[in-house]
């Protein structure tokens, strides 16, 4: 029977999504022995524009690489909710930061507020690790990958130099996500 994982991280170009979306394809096929594929997308407007990147993961042979029933949303930009919300499933688990997304249809899925940008900018100092930062939420809150996979995929995927600092920013998105569950 397969276990197929539908993820999509929608923002504007620049905030780090399609890294991300690699990072998780990364963690699901190479550390955990699943199949995974990542279809990125961008608009005519790179930097500032509506992005969005869709990763599916299976145990079984991924026949159709499209989503069709999504599990879990990132949304960092009210554009890009607006934008690429649809093949959400019904109670799937939206993860938007509350300083950028302002509206999220909370009556069919399961919203999650944590500010990852703010929390980037003041804990990391930097804002090219916002993308950890998501994705350690990501794992906390719905838990596709293991958070072992997902550092050793950070350590191939993060740029030269930088492993340290993302599993740290990684880390920091963890907890800030696991206080919402309390």
């Amino acid at each position: 029977m397969s276990d197929r994982f539908e993820a999509r991280f929608a923002a504007v170009g620049g905030q780090g999504v399609i890294l991300a979306g690699d990072i998780l394809a990364e963690a699901a096929a190479n550390f955990e022995g699943k199949n995974a594929i990542q279809s990125p997308t961008y608009t005519a407007q790179v930097r500032g524009g509506p992005t969005k990147t869709d990763v599916i993961i299976d145990s079984e042979e991924i026949e159709y690489p499209r989503t069709t029933a999504i599990d879990f949303m990132l949304c960092l930009a009210q554009n890009s909710y607006n934008r690429f919300a649809y093949n959400l499933k019904p109670g799937c688990v939206i993860l938007i930061d509350p300083n950028l997304v302002h509206k999220v249809d909370e009556e069919q899925y399961n919203v999650y507020r944590v500010p990852i940008v703010e929390l980037t900018k003041r804990e990391l100092g930097r804002m090219v690790f916002t993308s950890a930062v998501a994705l350690g939420a990501m794992v906390e809150l719905v838990e596709c990958v293991k958070p072992e996979s997902m550092i050793e995929a950070i350590r191939k995927k993060a740029p030269k130099g930088t492993d340290v600092i993302n599993i740290r920013a990684f880390n920091l998105g963890r907890s800030a996500a696991a206080e919402l569950k309390r």
